[in-house]
Parts: C-alpha cells; sequence; structure tokens
C-alpha cells in the first residue's frame, strides 16, 4: 500500500461484523482457561495478551500501523516520546557502556542522556551533526554500543545525514537510532536510509491535535545481532528472568529488539501507552498525510516572509534556498521540512519575548507540531538546564524563537506575525 492508505487503513483489519474502528481494549487482564496456557505466553512461546503493561490489542494495532509507515518489522508503543527514546538506547547500551550521540538534538533528550543516564553508568559522548567522517569515527570507544540522531532537530532544524552515521556506526557494528518525531514518515523514512531503528513522541505531529502524549519505538528488522554478539549480550545471550530465551535466537533480526524491550524494559519499568491514547493517536494518524502537506506549506510561507522583515535577524528553515541545510534537505526531505521555523528578533531575547507577548493566533506553549500554531522561547524553557555554550553547540542560541506553524491560513498567520513584530 502506499503510505496514504497505510494513514487511513494500516493496521487493523477487522473481519466479517467486526468493528470498523479499531476497538479500544480497555481491560488490565486478559482470562485464560489453564495456567498451562498463561505459562506459555510468560514463556514467550505463544503469543497473546495477558497483562496490559506488556501488550494490548488497541496498542498492538496502532504501533503496527506506525511499523508500515516507517517500513519497519516490528514496533512498541511508550508512554511518551521521552520513554521511547530511553528504551530504544538501554534496550542495548547499560552501565559501563558508550553511546555516540548528536549533539543537535532536544534539550529534554539532551538532559536523558548527558545527566540521567550518566547516573546510571551510560556514558554518551556529543558531536557536531556537521562533523567530518574522520570526527564522527573518532567519537567511538571500544564499549560503543549505539549512535542517536534527529531527523530534522527539535528546534534547531539541523537536518542529519542519515547516511553518514548510518555508514560510521554500522562500520563500528552498531546501529542507528534516529528520532524521526519532525519529520514524520510521510516526509522521511529514515530506515531507508541506513537507520537501524526509528523513534517518535507520537504527541507531536502524529497526534497533531495535543490530546495524548505518547511515543513509538520501531525496529527495522535488518541489524544483525547475533554477528555482533559480544556487543549485545542481553540479545545474544540467554535471559534467566525469561527461562533463558535467546531474544536473537528465537525471535530474529525482525523481532528481537522490541520483544526483549517489552519482555524486560516495559515489563520492569512500565512506561506503556494507555489504549485509549492509542485510539486518539489512531485518529490523529489517520490524517497525517494530509496534515503533513498543509504544514510544511504553511511553513514555507511564513519562512519566507520572515527572511524579508527587517526586524527578523535570521530565520533557519531547510526548505529556504540558501539555508545550511537545504542540501541536505532536498535529499532527505524532498516532500517539505516539517512545519517548525526558527528565527531571531533583533533586539536579542528581550525583543523576542515582547513579540511573542503581542502574537494573537500563535500562542506560548510549549508544545509543538500541532494543528494551532504555537511559539516558545526555548532558552527560557525547555532548554534552560542548558548554559550558553551548550545552548550553542546544539544549535539553539539564547535569542532562538521556534514557531510550530500550525493548519490555520498562512495569510492570517502571516498578518499575526506583522502585528506582534510591529510592538517588538
Amino acid at each position: 500500500m502506499n503510505i496514504e492508505t497505510i494513514c487511513v487503513q494500516g493496521g487493523y483489519c477487522p473481519g466479517s461484523g467486526e468493528p470498523r474502528q479499531i476497538p479500544i481494549v480497555q481491560s488490565t487482564t486478559f482470562k485464560y482457561d489453564t495456567s498451562e496456557d498463561m505459562g506459555k505466553l510468560f514463556d514467550l512461546e505463544a503469543e497473546g495478551y495477558f497483562y496490559s503493561r506488556l501488550q494490548n490489542p488497541t496498542c498492538d494495532g496502532v504501533a503496527k500501523k506506525i511499523a508500515q509507515l516507517e517500513g519497519g518489522a516490528a514496533a512498541m508503543l511508550t508512554s511518551s516520546g521521552q520513554a521511547a527514546n530511553f528504551y530504544a538506547v538501554f534496550n542495548i547500551a547499560s552501565c559501563g557502556d558508550h553511546v555516540v550521540a548528536s549533539s543537535s538534538i532536544y534539550g529534554g533528550t539532551y538532559n536523558l542522556f548527558a545527566v540521567t543516564m550518566k547516573k546510571m553508568g551510560v556514558e554518551f559522548t556529543f558531536v557536531s551533526p556537521d562533523c567530518s567522517p574522520e570526527e564522527l569515527d573518532a567519537a567511538f570507544r571500544p564499549n560503543t554500543k549505539a549512535v542517536f540522531g534527529e531527523t530534522i532537530a527539535n528546534p534547531a532544524l539541523t537536518v542529519l545525514d542519515i547516511e553518514k552515521f548510518a555508514s560510521a556506526a554500522h562500520s563500528h557494528g552498531v546501529p542507528l537510532i534516529v528520532d524521526n518525531t519532525f519529520a514524520t514518515p510521510i516526509l522521511c523514512r529514515p530506515l531507508e536510509w541506513g537507520a537501524d531503528i526509528v523513534t517518535h513522541s507520537t504527541t507531536k505531529y502524529m497526534d497533531g491535535h495535543a490530546a495524548a502524549l505518547g511515543g513509538c519505538i520501531v525496529d527495522g528488522g535488518k541489524f544483525d545481532w547475533m554477528a555482533h554478539a559480544d556487543k549485545f549480550p542481553g540479545l545474544c545471550t540467554p535471559d534467566e528472568s525469561y527461562h533463558g530465551v535467546i531474544y536473537a535466537q528465537r525471535f530474529g533480526r525482525e523481532g528481537a529488539f522490541i520483544q526483549k524491550a517489552t519482555a524486560q524494559l516495559m515489563r520492569d519499568l512500565g512506561s506503556m501507552m494507555s489504549p485509549q491514547s492509542a485510539f486518539i493517536l489512531n485518529l490523529g494518524l489517520e490524517s497525517l498525510h494530509v496534515r503533513m502537506e498543509r504544514h510544511c506549506e504553511n511553513a514555507q510561507a511564513v519562512a519566507e516572509y520572515l527572511q524579508k522583515h527587517p526586524k527578523i535577524t535570521w530565520v533557519r528553515y531547510s526548505g529556504l534556498p540558501g539555508d545550511a541545510y537545504h542540501e541536505a534537505a532536498k535529499k532527505y526531505l524532498p516532500k517539505g521540512s516539517c512545519g517548525v521555523v526558527s528565527f531571531g528578533v533583533k533586539g536579542g531575547r528581550d525583543a523576542a519575548e515582547t513579540f511573542m507577548k503581542h502574537l494573537k493566533l500563535g500562542t506560548i506553549a510549549t508544545h509543538v507540531a500541532d494543528a494551532r500554531t504555537c511559539c516558545l522561547h526555548p532558552a527560557s524553557s525547555t532548554h534552560r538546564q542548558m548554559n550558553d555554550a551548550e545552548l550553542d553547540a546544539a544549535g539553539v542560541g539564547a535569542d532562538l524563537v521556534r514557531l510550530s506553524v500550525g493548519l490555520e491560513s498562512k495569510e492570517d498567520l502571516i498578518a499575526d506575525l506583522e502585528q506582534a513584530l510591529a510592538e517588538a
């Protein structure tokens, strides 16, 4: 099926007389006739459901749709994008291990890696997304277990050279994990460019209406874990908490990563998505292909307007000719560069805050990638835990304003920017 059809009909296929819309299975538990039947589930010898902390039919149907959209082999939903990124990394890297990551990533993810996971014994080396292949290669260590980046960084809007990072990861026998939240599979499918695992904050464009928190992990099913068994003992040696199952042998390349993340991490940490949230997410997915086209159209118009405005010092949007990532966007994002525009208001932090205060259609909110236009000053909100040097390294200067362009009329949005800038 084409990706537009998958958005509408993927993941769930009702039988004769069954609900046309995916049912909300709002139950924590599931009944079985015998203990032997349930025992097979605990031994990972049979498919089925016994407790919604691990798996639920509604969540599984929506996860299957997202796997189809990304061209992956298997997927799992999580309670948030943060949980998805944590699980994706922690599933293969533990205390004493090392990960290479792009420095141009969402501030919350940076904090997760640089602070929280560091306390857990996982060390990260952050490299510029524009680093040379030699500089990237130098960041690896014998205990490196993964490479991480964002297709379109939030809010720096750098475009990751996926092939460069994938090549480096594979030359060192580790997978590339790519957060594809801003691009969505409508604009880019990282697995087709060499990525091995894709994550999403489904809270953003996939939901599209600020209605339900969520995250997702998609495994491409191509990485050969057993070929690098010494690096990934969690996947390639017996798991005594599940009767000695070896995930890479039992479930193969297509299922090992997601099975382990479900059986171990979701079992023990419990960051699951609720069936109700999965249902809401699916409603958003059904219009994702239509919405992304309008987001890109509106953002392109807004970026072109801002680029010519005398009170704007700079604009960052890869859809603009001359943007530092315009050529990368033509390669990886030929259908559009998402709906987020970053820019600086002449006069710096104070002028930016005055401008934002006078917006009428664009609201100040921590959210992004919404049907409604919203605006944020990251240095004083989402990235406030970072000092100026870290902000600059992440491509998020203290003067940066992030505008998430919604689905309203582009003429109305530009008029709103015009009147707000007049006050700055």
